[in-house]
């Protein structure tokens, strides 16, 4: 189009041709600028959308400076009036017309604004232009207010728009970026999986109803095949009972590859992690367990991938019935048929008619399940207070320190009876729990949108978690399920009574071919811009949607400044980590910066980084960071199967991650003493002057969501965060207040949180005198009394006062 057309948008200013308005030269240049338009208006079936032009990032274009060589245009004509170019600029950008061409041609008003100020920017800075615009602006200065034109500030446009293509390249290649972020016929993908017929066995039930058992019998009885789970610990159990059953099987994870035989030859079956199965391996079974998963928002394309990708004569998958309609929805798009299964739970689970209340009234075989790492803290060492053993379990302990704790609870000759962990023993572990007990029905999630939601638990949440109750073949028969607070229970019978909605989408992914694709058309495009432009671009059909890509934006935003190709970046950038962890993501940087330099990332580096040797936790914080470098260790063996000249170490680093394994697992099973550890010290000078009627430390369980919602590590994040000392009061008593409505459980770490905050001196002696004879005022006249009222008027007032 630029060398066609170009000289027939100059042709009428260069045959002296007068544009006296703007509708002639319109007219001239629509047919040109019909040319390009089509690249940012549909595709080529006419159905796409308009693109978010807000993720279009202009290319910088710097003014030609004084060491440009001659400005032949000053030779053929005239040196420029900058103050009189600067005018029809500006009236050039204002003309009606002007703006509807730039709208034809794939600008909207905010890339036409943006595009306009780097033109102007571009000749008022420039010591030169080309000597064709030269002329042009020269003819309209020169013809300006004069009844016989020149020039015309339309004839600016043609100029204009290369200008605009060269700050957004990716207006001339619209039509290709369409088609490459196409994602409405993934079947197509995977032409392997296409060239056989395979036949789909859907397993569906609840937890423990066998399901899986089927699978994996059909799994152990073939020739060849592959498990893919959702966990390392579920894909290492599998490995487990194959080898077991003298079949032999490899194990593949993201960190880890353990071959079944000495000579490390690849075994005929494979129990991996969803993410590293192979689909261009051909198997005769393959099992994709827990495929409800599909529709994660974050996870979900793998499920996809494997569902539509794996080549085996047989798919066996496994999961919750609401993900029926969708697989066979999915497989009519492949033309192979699907066969459904349906279990029934095999042992009955009974919701009880009362909650528990109390620590007092727990049995052994009692799991206590909560939604923040806090909560764990805090009743694992009111169990203690008892004199009750407990084991904790929780999603950011190493896979080893998990199954030990799941031992010592499941084992009848250990003194642990209780079990106190989050939702992470949903699925990978085997637990015999009698009843099952919700400490809360409040979680924070992340939707689609990559926003974070505090919300109820929802159905499928519940039932997967509730169903670890009465596991088939442990010492309990029936499981229980019940909350720890009566106002949560009603609402937990409600969630329980409804059906799981169905599963109505399956997530995909942008590879690594398509990113590559579009950095060939956006070279100085940023990885992040991109994903945001490809994503914004995407078309997808009703059965899928756009996995939430924010944890990979910012890995690719944290090491943009770093010299990278852009495969390598973006496999740093689907590294699994948590980017809520510091020390770990400062780790990856560092990684990257290593790597880029062609300096490989040595087993000694990485002890002097990490500062191995390790001693055991002596609190919390400690804890907390080990479970950080064992992370770390994750994270190196992770990239050394993918870059395993730059991490060459992987053997020496695995035996230091099972040494630290060992000193994690000390320090939960000593996690009681770890919390009194981090509670203890209490600044000079200060005492405890709780009463053991005062019940202040209540108030943590309302900080609790708000806690969670900012990832706290450790049990001193339970601290209220205040400005002035008036606000520490009035939020004190907001805090009491809120904790009165709830049940009064006598021993929720009675006094701890006064201490916390007299040491971090959010509250003074005085203070808490005053608090502590608030209280005992509000108990006479009663918790909602007119006493109460005016406390809390008096307390706004000095409010008020204190910020004036």
């Amino acid at each position: 189009m630029r060398r066609c057309a170009w000289p027939l948008l100059r042709l009428p200013s260069r045959a002296g041709l007068v544009l006296r308005h703007g509708g002639a030269a319109a007219a001239r240049l629509r047919p040109a600028a019909a040319s390009s338009s089509s690249s940012s208006s549909v595709g080529g079936d006419g159905s796409s959308r308009a693109p978010d032009t807000s993720l279009f990032v202009p290319v910088p274009l710097k003014p030609v400076g004084d060491a440009a060589g001659e400005d032949v245009g000053a030779e053929l004509t005239r040196p420029l009036d900058k103050g009189e170019v600067l005018k029809n600029l500006n009236k050039f950008y204002k003309r009606k017309e002007i703006q509807r061409l730039g709208a034809e041609n794939g600008l909207d008003a905010r890339l036409f604004h943006q595009a306009f100020i780097s033109f102007r920017k571009y000749i008022m800075e420039s010591s030169s232009v080309s000597a064709d615009l030269h002329i042009i602006l020269n003819d309209i200065c020169c013809g300006a207010g004069k009844v016989c034109l020149l020039g015309h500030v339309d004839d600016l446009f043609p100029f204009f728009l290369r200008h605009a293509k060269q700050i957004f390249p990716m207006l001339d290649c619209m039509d290709d970026l369409r088609k490459i972020s196409d994602l409405r016929l993934p079947p197509n993908w995977y032409p392997d999986a296409r060239a056989i017929q395979r036949k789909i066995i859907f397993h569906a039930g609840p937890t423990n109803s066998g399901k899986t058992y089927h699978a994996i019998q059909r799994f152990l009885s073939a020739k060849s095949g592959i498990y893919c789970g959702p966990l390392k610990l579920l894909a290492h159990e599998i490995f487990q009972k194959s080898n077991d059953a003298n079949v032999p099987c490899d194990l593949v994870t993201g960190e880890e590859r353990v071959y079944a035989n000495e000579d490390a030859r690849q075994a005929p079956h494979i129990a991996c992690t969803i993410e590293m199965c192979s689909t261009n391996t051909p198997y005769e079974v393959a099992v994709i367990d827990e495929i409800q998963m599909i529709r994660d928002p974050a996870r979900g394309w793998a499920w996809t991938r494997a569902l539509l990708g794996l080549c085996a004569e047989e798919i066996h998958v496994c999961g919750e019935a609401a993900a029926i309609d969708l697989v066979t929805e999915l497989m009519y798009t492949t033309g192979e048929e699907i066969e459904v299964r349906n279990y029934k739970r095999l042992t009955p689970l009974t919701v009880l008619d009362y909650a528990l209340e109390s620590l007092d009234n727990l049995r052994p075989g009692d799991c206590i399940v909560c939604f923040s790492k806090n909560d764990i803290y805090s009743i694992s060492r009111q169990i203690e207070a008892r004199g009750l053993e407990c084991a904790v379990i929780y999603g950011s302990l190493p896979p080893g320190t998990k199954l030990e704790q799941a031992k010592k609870f499941n084992d009848p000759d250990d003194p642990c009876k209780i079990l106190v962990a989050t939702d992470a023993i949903g699925m990978g572990l085997n637990l015999c729990i009698k009843r099952i007990i919700f400490n809360s029905i409040v979680k924070p999630t992340i939707n689609e949108k990559g926003e974070k939601e505090i919300d109820s638990i929802t159905t499928s949440q519940a039932l997967q978690i509730a169903g670890r109750a009465g596991r088939y073949g442990s010492s309990f028969k029936q499981g229980e399920v019940t909350t720890m607070h009566r106002d949560d229970l009603v609402q937990l019978k409600e969630i329980l009574s409804e059906s799981v909605r169905p599963v109505k989408a399956a997530g995909l992914h942008p590879t690594p071919e398509q990113i590559e694709m579009f950095a060939y058309h956006l070279p100085d495009a940023t990885l992040s811009n991109l994903i945001d432009i490809f994503v914004s671009l995407s078309q997808v059909d009703g059965l899928y949607f756009v996995c939430n890509i924010d944890d990979f934006k910012f890995l690719a935003d944290m090491i943009q400044h770093i010299p990278l190709n852009l495969r390598s970046r973006y496999v740093f950038c689907t590294a699994p980590l948590n980017r809520k962890e510091p020390f770990v993501c400062t780790t990856l940087l560092k990684f990257a910066r290593q790597f880029s330099r062609n300096e490989p990332l040595t087993f000694d580096w990485l002890c002097r980084h990490t500062k191995w040797p390790l001693a055991a936790p002596k609190n919390i914080k400690e804890l907390v960071h080990l479970e950080a470098v064992h992370d770390v260790f994750d994270l190196y063996l992770w990239l050394s199967y993918r870059f395993m000249d730059m991490f060459p170490d992987a053997v020496l680093v695995r035996d230091i991650q099972k040494k630290l394994d060992d000193i994690i697992q000390v320090g939960v099973c000593n996690i009681t003493k770890l919390i009194r550890a981090s509670q203890s010290t209490v600044a000079p000078g200060t005492a405890e002057v709780v009463s053991e009627d005062f019940p202040l430390s209540r108030t943590t369980r309302d900080t609790r969501v708000a806690s969670g919602r900012h990832g706290a590590k450790s049990a001193e994040a339970l601290s209220i965060a205040v400005e002035v000392p008036g606000e520490r009061r009035a939020k004190n008593l907001k805090a009491y207040r809120s904790a009165t409505r709830q049940e009064d459980l006598k021993s929720h770490g009675r006094g701890s949180l006064a201490n916390r905050l007299l040491r971090e001196g959010l509250l003074t002696q005085e203070m808490l005198r005053q608090l502590e004879s608030e209280w005992h005022n509000q108990h006479r006249n009663g918790r909602y009394g007119l006493g109460s009222k005016r406390d809390d008027q008096n307390s706004s007032k000095e409010t008020g006062k204190k910020k004036k």
